[in-house]
């Protein structure tokens, strides 16, 4: 079951990380005394802002429930999915478990993770976004929560914009067609001394190239993989959509038109009017260029202006002993407070419908309302719901290295797709036995 893994599994002794503790309580196991429910979580040692939030509302929940004693360990973001595979190995996962999107699907496949359905009252799913609970889904049941969630689009100087007279589409369904935005790059390069006008966030590396860009792919109407039993992405990846869409984006950097942003300026300099980025880009971009700056939806390939979504995650193991008590963790940070608390720490989409209608950027009148309806009204796309997704990802970056570089686009989609076909078939196509966890002990 763990093939794809064999890799990872071979070094993961030699790589395992230095974990942060960051418990509010010290004791461990052998002092709790009877009576109290001692639970380990396990979290990804992100950026401080979000690390110091964390702690303090552990240092809340164990305040306020006695009962309950949480001992919290950050584990550095490169060394995490190598961590959770040895301590599966080691049968030691924790109680509740960050779950990192990308690997989200096979933690479900290797059974590591309970349903939550029967775990989390009706009215605390019901109030998180339904990007959210897309993603935490498989085979009817939900897996996983996150307390906030991702969002992808254009951002643009407006007077950039009006000075070609552009139009200026403020929702998902008035987003510019690919013509159309393929005619407001040439319009705005005439006017550029170096005609590079767009920053596609090509200095980033990794899971970016997915998240940015199979959009591009959904929004063409073509995917990664088909959706339905995810065992071929053959006739999906190489189809003749997704080479339409993909030789689009080669245009724009032969063409000129991309700026490398080897120094993540771009956009904060001038150096390009439009930037494809996400929430994460926020504060420095509107310090840089404040009223003048303005989001938008990505371009329109035939089938709709489509988003990338998904992030960190929580789940609770099978190997908790207390899953009920972990699920109590799991509502606290889904309190609209906790929710908003996090939210305003690192930038990111509320999780929950309460903290959006209350959140200043993302609520009804916020300047980045429109990551917010992409993810309420069905624009974003979750990442396919397979434990395949490490290889897919793989090699559509690889893919999509070569594509920026000239690569014949069908070659390289043709080359991708049947990588990704027979990983599938060396791992039996994945099949979710009947062992996958269904019920809480």
């Amino acid at each position: 079951m763990l093939t794809n893994y064999s890799s990872v599994i071979n070094r993961i002794f030699a790589s395992l990380a230095i974990l942060i503790i960051a418990g509010c309580h010290q004791n461990t196991n052998d002092t709790i005394p009877a009576g109290i429910k001692a639970l380990m979580v396990w979290a990804h040692a992100g950026q401080a802002a979000e690390r110091l939030v964390l702690q303090s509302q552990v240092a809340r929940f164990n305040q306020q429930n006695p009962d309950i004693d949480l001992t919290l360990t950050f584990i550095p973001e490169r060394h995490y999915n190598a961590q959770v595979q040895a301590a599966a190995l080691a049968d030691d996962l924790p109680d509740i478990l960050e779950i990192d999107g990308p690997y989200l699907y096979s933690y479900i496949w290797q059974n590591h993770l309970l349903p939550l359905e029967s775990l989390l009252p009706d009215s605390v799913i019901n109030d998180m976004l339904p990007s959210i609970i897309n993603q935490g889904s498989l085979r009817q049941h939900l897996y996983s929560v996150g307390v906030f969630d991702s969002a992808l689009g254009l951002y643009a100087r407006r007077s950039a914009l009006q000075r070609i007279h552009a139009r200026i589409p403020s929702t998902p369904l008035e987003a510019w067609g690919i013509d159309e935005f393929n005619a407001i790059l040439r319009q705005l390069a005439q006017q550029d001394d170096d005609h590079a006008v767009l920053d596609l966030k090509l200095n980033y590396t990794g899971e970016w190239f997915t998240f940015g860009f199979s959009p591009i792919l959904q929004s063409a109407g073509a995917d990664l993989i088909e959706r339905k039993h995810y065992q071929s992405s053959t006739g999906i990846l190489n189809s003749t959509n997704a080479v339409f869409a993909m030789q689009q984006l080669q245009n724009w950097v032969q063409q000129g038109l991309v700026d490398a942003n080897l120094d993540d300026a771009a956009f904060v300099t001038g150096r390009t009017a439009l930037s494809w980025s996400g929430h994460w880009d926020y504060e420095r971009y509107k310090a840089a260029w404040q009223e003048d700056l303005v989001v938008l939806p990505l371009p329109d390939f035939g089938f709709g202006s489509k988003t990338g979504q998904g992030s960190w995650n929580w789940g609770i193991t099978s190997k908790s002993r207390h899953p009920k008590a972990a699920a109590k963790f799991i509502r606290f940070l889904l309190k609209t407070e906790e929710v908003l608390t996090m939210s305003n720490a690192n930038g990111t989409v509320p999780g929950t419908r309460s903290a959006l209608h209350l959140s200043k950027n993302y609520g009804k009148n916020g300047e980045l309302r429109l990551f917010a309806d992409q993810l309420l009204q069905g624009a974003a796309v979750p990442r396919p719901k397979t434990p395949a997704y490490p290889i897919i990802t793989t090699a559509f970056q690889q893919a999509l290295q070569q594509i920026r570089h000239g690569a014949n686009v069908k070659q390289v989609l043709n080359n991708a797709a049947q990588e990704i076909d027979q990983d599938i078939r060396d791992n039996q196509g994945y099949r979710f036995t009947s062992a996958t966890n269904s019920s809480v002990p």
